[in-house]
């Protein structure tokens, strides 16, 4: 039987990308498999007065299972009450990367309600079929849809890609307006998983392709994927305490804070909190080898992950105090 996602109180996108797109800030996105994970998520928005987007990927539903993915979202909307006085923040239950109509429909029936379907791999008239398919039965529900154009290079779940392909400007107003998708990934120097360039080199975002397509579109709520930073310090704990996390580089946290200024209203980060949690627990377990009890080192880790996703949330997206804007 299906379920709106109205009655578990979540938010769609639009308003907050409305919001986001006048106050210059861009809204976190934040993927999560487990209940610690969605604790620190949610503790550190409530401390910074941020709205959210929980991201499940294809992922996460096998790793976690969909039923309990919904009841861990419903009880997020509560928990964010119970430690916020009673006001809440906007909670939105995203799909990340939906890999078909099916897929996204699915979703959509257990209460997400947002979905992303991503057709970039496809050819471009088959993207717009595929993409139009699922913004026809998602907006029945007034589910909020993300579609993609250009391809990330790099690793994250299920989503691989060898090479990187930029976003053409010249097809984003025809693919937009064919599709009438509420949201538009693109690709412009961002990749996936924590292995996104190599030591010399100085990864730019491609700020022009962006400028360029928010002349084509005006106003268009524009999305970043693989926008994890890696940074150093973590890396340099995980590896100083047994792991192997050679030559692990991200994107600048000054480059996105300058895209979350423009038209780019949701930044997706991913890699960079599993990597707080790795590292914290590689300390727990290097420190007290005689350690066996979850709670001792998924605490700590569940830590590391809410300090990261407040400075996120305050330094590089500016989401933080924008959760009761009118």
């Amino acid at each position: 039987m299906a379920v709106s996602y109205k009655d578990l109180g979540l938010v769609n996108t639009k308003e907050m990308f409305a919001k986001a797109m006048k106050g210059h800030y861009a809204i976190p996105a934040y993927n999560f498999n487990n209940m610690e994970q969605l604790q620190a998520i949610i503790q550190a928005c409530v401390e910074t007065e941020s709205p959210v987007i929980l991201q499940v990927s294809k992922g996460a539903r096998e790793y976690a299972n969909q039923t309990l993915l919904r009841y861990l979202a419903q009880g997020a909307v509560e928990y964010a009450k119970e430690i916020s006085g009673g006001k809440g923040i906007p909670i939105c239950l995203h799909l990340d990367h939906g890999p078909d109509f099916e897929t996204c429909k699915s979703c959509i029936d257990m209460g997400f309600s947002s979905v992303m379907i991503d057709g970039s791999h496809l050819p471009y008239e088959q993207n717009i079929i595929e993409t139009r398919k699922v913004v026809e039965y998602a907006h029945k529900f007034d589910v909020t849809v993300e579609g993609e154009l250009g391809v990330l290079a790099g690793i994250e779940d299920d989503v691989k890609a060898e090479k990187h392909t930029y976003t053409r400007p010249e097809e984003v107003e025809d693919f937009v307006k064919r599709t009438g998708v509420d949201s538009l990934a693109i690709a412009i120097g961002t990749s996936h998983g924590a292995y996104k360039f190599k030591p010399g080199d100085d990864p730019k975002i491609r700020l022009d392709i962006l400028a360029e397509i928010e002349k084509r579109i005006p106003g268009f709520p524009i999305v970043l994927h693989g926008s994890s930073s890696v940074p150093q310090d973590l890396v340099k704990i995980i590896n100083e305490n047994g792991g192997k996390l050679k030559d692990a580089i991200g994107i600048g946290e000054d480059q996105l804070r300058a895209a979350a200024k423009s038209a780019v209203c949701k930044i997706n980060i991913d890699s960079d909190g599993r990597l707080a949690m790795t590292a914290a627990i590689r300390k727990v377990f290097n420190e007290k080898p005689e350690e066996f009890d979850p709670r001792k080192y998924l605490g700590p880790a569940r830590t590391a992950l809410k300090e990261l996703y407040k400075r996120k949330n305050i330094e590089v997206l500016g989401s933080a105090g924008h959760a009761y804007d009118k």
